[in-house]
């Protein structure tokens, strides 16, 4: 551009004419530009031919409001092996509400990829496939990650081809719902993130059950605990469950098909502004409510709002034979209502 220099005789100032013209461009140009830019980084929406890698620094697919997260935890100290998994983002221990590779843990170097024709795979340095989402018919156009904490693959008419909420592993979140034949599963301790003993379903009869299974099989033993919302119970004054529903409040309830509510963890005087909560079948079978306030910065913690069962310990001598506390150990319950597994000749106080 050729600068065209003015001198201003009464100022007596100089002006440069080729920046005066360019600059308002410039301003135009970013008004433009910037709240485009801001929206593609913050409206939760990812694009087919996006991908992640699990490194140290592995970035991750943030919902509009930072409270959650998609991508890569570290599974061990020496940071070798990685979970996919969804997290709260913004309290300080990053608790992960959902993972799709416990059983099969991904190396450094691995890969998570969304793609046109298979969705959502998961990739190993060697191009092994690790995990994808459920087979399914049509494109897929984008994901998203929402405020809710789910992630969803949809194809360009906002069908929802796949989404985490249908895909649960061990926690439920608000505005998440069961239907019938649903199931959620425990992990095998706090830091193995396979498959646990303790799964929660709800039956095609609408009755919640939590049951044991023998693991290496999906054989379900008997329940040891159950909702009795089957039709059975009552057959002339009961209509059977249809839903198990977590709503926004931090209410669980189970919505029966004449929608009634027959509630399992009524709310308590907590705001969804305030808190966040969270619904896990924990790796010692017991079904928990937990609330953690928002803005607690380091502070924070997670509270037991309700279980099921209350005392897991009155409940250990299960079909299987298997107690909450497997072979030769006695149960006796923490104050926070958590076992604790000792030998028969421990001495309790």
């Amino acid at each position: 551009m050729r600068l065209v220099h003015w001198s201003c005789p009464i100022a007596g100032t100089q002006f440069i004419l080729g920046m005066a013209f360019l600059l308002p461009h410039l301003l135009v140009s970013l008004l433009i530009v910037l709240p485009i830019s801001a929206v593609a980084q913050n409206n939760g929406n990812i694009t087919v031919g996006r991908s992640l890698t699990a490194t140290d620094n592995s970035s991750s697919w943030l919902s509009p409001s930072g409270d959650f997260a998609f991508g890569f935890r570290p599974l061990n100290e020496n940071n070798d092996l990685f979970l996919l998994s969804i997290w709260f983002a913004k309290i300080p221990d990053k608790t992960i509400v959902w993972y799709a590779n416990g059983d099969k843990p991904a190396p450094r170097g691995s890969k998570v990829e969304l793609t046109a024709d298979r969705g959502l795979v998961l990739l190993s340095p060697q191009d092994e496939e690790l995990w994808k989402i459920d087979t399914f018919i049509g494109t897929v156009a984008y994901g998203v990650m929402s405020n809710t904490g789910n992630f969803a693959v949809e194809d360009s008419s906002f069908n929802k081809i796949w989404e985490s909420f249908r895909d649960p592993a061990d926690t439920l979140l608000p505005t998440q719902i069961m239907e019938k034949g649903g199931l959620v599963s425990s992990r095998q301790s706090e830091t193995n993130f396979s498959k646990g003993r303790y799964q929660l379903r709800l039956l095609q009869d609408g009755n919640l059950v939590l049951n044991t299974i023998n693991l290496p099989t999906t054989y379900a033993n008997e329940a040891y605990y159950q909702s009795h919302t089957a039709a059975d119970y009552a057959p002339n004054l009961l209509s059977p469950g249809r839903q198990l529903v977590f709503n926004e409040s931090g209410n669980i309830y189970i919505l029966r098909e004449n929608n009634q509510q027959f509630p399992l963890a009524p709310g308590k005087a907590r705001s969804a502004d305030d808190f966040y909560f969270r619904a896990t079948l924990n790796f010692d079978g017991v079904f928990t409510l937990y609330s953690h306030p928002r803005n607690s910065g380091s502070d924070g913690s997670w509270t037991p709002l309700w279980s099921e069962p209350e005392d897991i310990c009155l409940f250990s001598l299960l079909a299987s034979g298997l107690g909450v506390c497997v072979y030769n150990n006695i149960c006796g319950p923490k104050a926070d209502g958590t076992p604790m597994c000792q030998p028969p000749d421990y001495e309790w106080k």
